[in-house]
């Protein structure tokens, strides 16, 4: 079983950054894919990006240009940068981990307020 647990939320400015970072634990030996989702007020749960874990990623048109995702050493953490940040980047981020096995492994979300 894996668990996923993201941290770095909070309140920011408008223009602002903040990094968000997802630790995997439990009965892994390395992850590959993992991929940060993003839930904004009212909204729909969106892949907002990739990290393949072999080198390679993928970002929404959204935050393409302000966002990068990155993974720590052992491959199994993944962070989001997240630069210039604007109003409608609020939302609660999830992280999510494809599993070797199949099926994949989600966080519990952590909250981002871009505040004007």
């Amino acid at each position: 079983q894996v668990q996923l647990v993201e941290s770095g939320g909070g309140l920011v400015q408008a223009g602002g950054s903040m990094n968000l970072s997802c630790v995997a634990s439990g009965s892994i030996l390395t992850l590959k894919r993992m991929s940060w989702y993003r839930q904004g007020p009212g909204k729909r749960r969106e892949l907002i990006a990739i990290s393949s874990g072999i080198g390679e990623s993928f970002y929404a048109d959204s935050v393409k240009g302000r966002f990068t995702a990155s993974r720590g050493n052992g491959t199994n953490t993944v962070f989001l940068q997240m630069n210039s940040l604007k109003d409608e980047d609020t939302g609660v981020y999830s992280c999510k981990a494809d599993l070797p096995g199949g099926g994949a492994s989600w966080g519990q979300g952590t909250r981002v307020t871009v505040s004007s």
